[in-house]
């Protein structure tokens, strides 16, 4: 099953938690220090909770798309490219806790959407929640095809 993904910022990741918690009646499928996601099934949707202090609570960290599989990954990277949208393909790259494989656009507002599929779960480094920007060789993404997108600060999901 794909569905929307939704990642904000929060001042305080426990308050949140029993906010949302109570919101969408389900408790989060993963919490880490600083970091929560819920899996809900009703609406579809994955919400991603980033404690960061540095950041208005409750803004917009990124947008994406979770997918079963890394063959729609590679069909939505392709579809893009060929609509003429920037893309960074990552593959195996670790962030919010999970090995992933996702491909980046960016909006027309430079809002930053992922499509992305989790192929394991992972700890991070000191709570990290990526290993680099999205595009940045550091990403572990293997492929040669990684197209360079414009520089971001976000963290991923």
């Amino acid at each position: 099953m794909s569905r929307v993904q939704l990642a904000l910022n929060v001042a305080d990741i426990d308050e949140a938690i029993v906010f949302y918690s109570k919101l969408f009646g389900t408790e989060p499928a993963k919490v880490r220090p600083g970091y929560a996601n819920f899996a809900i099934d009703d609406p579809p949707l994955k919400l991603v909770l980033i404690e960061d202090a540095n950041q208005t609570p409750g803004t917009l960290n990124h947008l994406g798309v979770e997918v079963p599989t890394t063959d729609e990954v590679t069909a939505a990277q392709a579809r893009l490219a060929d609509a003429g949208l920037v893309t960074a393909l990552e593959e195996a790259t670790s962030c919010c806790y999970a090995v992933q494989d996702k491909v980046w656009v960016d909006g027309p507002g430079g809002e930053p959407w992922e499509i992305y599929t989790v192929l394991s779960d992972t700890e991070m480094p000191a709570g990290q929640l990526r290993s680099a920007a999205p595009g940045e060789s550091a990403c572990c993404s293997t492929r040669s095809e990684t197209v360079e997108v414009a520089a971001r600060s976000t963290s991923c999901c």
